[in-house]
């Protein structure tokens, strides 16, 4: 065999583990048709953070309105673009040679599975003892007349200007978070949502707070709409609210339909404007359709069809050990139909797990408690026991934690930040919904608080660094024994 371990995708569900491997004297190949590093690294994770965080400044800034506030804190979108893009240009080269620092082989272009041991590259074919597959996700594009004039989250990630009033559809992590952007920006935008609920993971009265604050913001929602077509229409006009109404009565939401008297949206004309026509009747107009329905599987011409691998749009199944249904073929990461939130930080736990696997030194994968943040403005986490099956059971109690309101001054003026806490009978916590403007690092902390099982006399006994939204979090917290 040429290599014991293949991974096809470069992302941190494969190096991760795979830097273990080499350590312990395995031969690793790396194949890679894009940039090192995977989605998250040139065209998600890392973009987003680096965009997002001006507007997180100015939305704390916004606080401070009329009480100390002077002036107004503008973000200039092209200069930002311009340090996005060297910096993100750079993580590829980065991971390159962090590559050849851990002595792992690569191949650029596309892997495609063989048969059970033999992954081709162009003309070059290599033999291995084991196959992980590592290829992601990649972005659902909804198949509707006009489909090549919508954008994904990569398209908005790398957008020189940003656009006056972008149709999203689908409000999901994307679509909401794009939203926030947008909205900090004085910006425009309607949000296309094919069920009920934006967000459905995350606890919905918080949803709903952060739906309330970018309706402030020109951001308009459409519930229960299903798109039909896209229309490229030079010099489209919108009315006084971007919208057009064809049929109210068919609408599942004519509610959000309604001319608002206080619309800060004026009258446009979009010199390369595009029509978003829904089943209902409604018509939406805008300069930028963006795409945020989800993501799925991204297996195709990889070869599976050659060793009878199947697949759904969640991935590709495997069991308690991360192995398919071909013994020495695994996958890791989102491309694995695991049933576990697909998240960057999970496929580094799949990575390093399975650089144990293949070593024989595991058992099957378990996990911990993982968080998961919806990157708005403000921010919205869960962790753990979510608040709507503790409200359904008898097993557990929910105190809702209101430290912003007592702790305004602490917390940069902002009297908003709240934390629903999950107990079970024994007062130990079991699970956190939090809505606050640095609720990550509020899960992390509930995160570690609820793997190490520490109990509410623990944390009531130690000492904590003050000001700081941890603190007065975890000092209210420390009532919920003393009250019961």
């Amino acid at each position: 065999m040429d290599y014991d371990v293949i991974y096809i995708g470069s992302g941190n569900a494969a190096w991760q583990g795979g830097r273990f491997l080499r350590k312990e004297g395995l031969k690793i190949l790396i194949i890679e048709e894009s940039l090192f590093g995977g989605a998250c690294a040139n065209r998600g994770c890392n973009s987003k953070a680096l965009l997002d965080a001006p507007y997180e400044i100015k939305a704390l800034a916004d606080n401070f309105e009329g009480v100390g506030k002077a002036g107004n804190f503008d973000v200039n979108w092209p200069d930002l673009m311009k340090l996005k893009r060297k910096r993100i240009a750079g993580m590829s080269v980065f991971l390159d040679n962090k590559f050849k620092e851990y002595d792992l082989d690569v191949e650029h272009g596309k892997g495609v599975i063989v048969d059970e041991h033999t992954v081709r590259v162009g003309d070059k074919t290599f033999t291995t003892d084991k196959i992980v597959i590592c290829t992601g996700l990649k972005p659902v594009i909804p198949d509707i007349e006009g489909k090549e004039y919508l954008h994904d989250s990569t398209d908005f990630l790398d957008i020189s200007e940003l656009p006056k009033h972008a149709i999203i559809i689908g409000a999901g992590f994307v679509g909401m978070e794009f939203a926030s952007i947008l909205a900090e920006a004085g910006l425009k935008a309607d949000v296309i949502i094919r069920g009920d609920m934006a967000l459905k993971y995350f606890h919905q009265p918080y949803v709903q707070k952060v739906i309330e604050i970018l309706k402030q913001k020109n951001i308009r929602f459409h519930f229960n709409q299903t798109v039909k077509e896209i229309i490229k229409d030079d010099g489209v006009a919108a009315d006084d609210d971007g919208l057009k109404v064809l049929n109210v009565e068919n609408s599942m939401n004519s509610d959000e339909l309604l001319r608002d008297p206080e619309s800060k949206i004026d009258n446009k004309a979009y010199e390369n404007g595009f029509t978003v026509n829904c089943e209902s009747g409604l018509s939406l107009t805008g300069d930028y359709v963006i795409a945020s329905i989800g993501r799925e599987a991204n297996v195709a011409d990889i070869g599976l069809e050659n060793v009878g691998l199947t697949y759904t749009k969640n991935g590709i199944k495997v069991n308690g050990h991360l192995q398919t249904e071909v013994p020495n073929i695994y996958a890791s990461g989102d491309v694995a139909d695991t049933g576990i939130a697909k998240l960057v930080t999970v496929a580094i736990h799949h990575s390093k797990y399975l650089a144990k696997e293949l070593l024989g030194k595991a058992d099957e994968i378990t996990y911990p408690v993982i968080p998961a943040v919806a990157y708005t403005l403000p921010r919205i986490a869960t962790v753990g026991v979510p608040a709507y099956v503790a409200d359904e059971s008898d097993e557990y109690d929910v105190h809702t934690i209101k430290y912003g309101k007592s702790y305004s001054l602490e917390l940069k003026n902002d009297p908003t930040s709240e934390a629903k806490v999950i107990v079970d009978k024994d007062l130990q916590i079991v699970g956190a919904e939090i809505y606050a403007a640095d609720a990550e690092n509020i899960a992390n902390m509930f995160a570690f608080i609820i793997n190490k099982k520490i109990t509410l006399e623990e944390l009531d006994y130690m000492i904590y660094a003050f000001p700081s939204s941890s603190s007065v979090c975890l000092y209210k917290l420390h009532n919920i024994h003393y009250e019961l």
